[in-house]
């Protein structure tokens, strides 16, 4: 449609399929807890946890992701280590191909099995060709529960990023990390980065600090995001570690901790327990925006109540991220900038 008006163009003179067009409503999918985005050669691939498999959504708009058919990629193998309670699936494209990360273990049950694994795909689109099982990628001196795990890019070097528990008793979540040798090897001892320890970190039992997610500032200031208190919680809330300039990504005492929480639950917006989040750019690369999880009422839990949203934040004088309130599902917002 062609819109011609002399002089400046008032809202109400705009027709209402137009209005409507240039925006949307949260959330972008009835349902879908763990929300990750990655976008390469202008299309934006969407994963979320089923628990049964691993699925992928292709769009090159965002904002209309349930449009989007999804694709099956991998379905895990009836029996084994990575069989039951596929969580938390990340799709990276690193030296020359794609690889997914996740959270799966043996006995639906029992979660203390729950560890990360790793596919590996040679195809340009990662919703075709074939995925394979790289196995498991994890610190041999520390085997215990891992999941949530993501990448970290420092000056050259990879490293991976998880929620793990200190030993094989507490069941305590803390953030840790370790140096990549290649895409599906760690290499080092893990360092711990982060443990359940403010009161806002440790509503629900046990404690828990999950879901870290790496963000770079448009002056260059490297940030970690993380879910802290149970997702069971109403309280499931954003806490955020700063990496101090130089700073050393291995050594706990260069990172800081936010006091408070930059990202939590409005009742007022009716919006409970946003938490397990990821960071993309508008089309045109000029907007920076927020996917996170959250539910509709309170008491809901971690269960597939919870569906993904996305909107856009801003960065302060001080070059931290601003992610203000979350925003209502009644409430209409700008389409990411560049979307058609």
């Amino acid at each position: 449609m062609l819109l011609v008006c002399s002089g400046a163009c008032s809202r109400s003179s705009v027709p209402r399929e137009t209005q409507a067009a240039a925006t949307f409503t949260n959330p972008i999918l009835p349902a879908g807890p763990d929300p990750w985005v990655t976008r390469k050669d202008g299309f934006y691939y969407l994963l979320v946890t089923t628990n049964d498999n691993i699925t992928i959504r292709k769009t090159r708009a965002l904002s209309n992701a349930g449009a989007a058919a999804p694709v099956v990629v991998w379905t895990p193998p009836a029996v084994g280590p990575n069989s039951v309670n596929i969580w938390a699936p990340e799709l990276h494209f690193r030296r020359g191909k794609w690889y997914i990360y996740y959270t799966a273990g043996s006995n639906k049950a029992d979660l203390s099995t729950q560890r990360t694994f790793v596919l590996e795909n040679a195809s340009a689109d990662p919703t075709q060709g074939r995925w394979l099982d790289r196995g498991r990628l994890f610190s041999p001196q520390a085997d215990f529960w891992a999941i949530d795990g993501t990448l970290l890019r420092y000056r050259g070097t990879d490293y991976f990023v998880w929620s793990g528990h200190p030993d094989a008793v507490q069941n305590r979540q803390c953030l840790y990390i370790a140096r990549m040798a290649d895409p599906v090897t760690l290499t080092g001892p893990r360092v711990r980065l982060s443990q359940p320890e403010l009161q806002w970190e440790t509503n629900g039992d046990p404690d828990v600090n999950e879901g870290p997610e790496a963000l770079v500032s448009p002056r260059g200031h490297v940030f970690l995001t993380y879910s802290a208190s149970g997702c069971w919680t109403d309280d499931y809330a954003l806490g955020l570690l700063a990496l101090r300039p130089g700073g050393n990504p291995l050594n706990p005492s260069d990172w800081a901790k936010s006091a408070q929480p930059v990202f939590r639950q409005s009742p007022t917006n009716g919006v409970y327990g946003p938490g397990h989040n990821g960071f993309f750019k508008s089309p045109d690369g000029r907007q920076d925006w927020l996917i996170y999880h959250a539910n509709a009422g309170g008491s809901q839990g971690c269960k597939e109540l919870r569906s993904p949203r996305m909107q856009r934040f801003r960065w302060n004088s001080d070059d931290t991220p601003n992610f203000g309130e979350p925003v209502s599902l009644k409430t209409p917002q700008r389409r990411p900038a560049g979307e058609h």
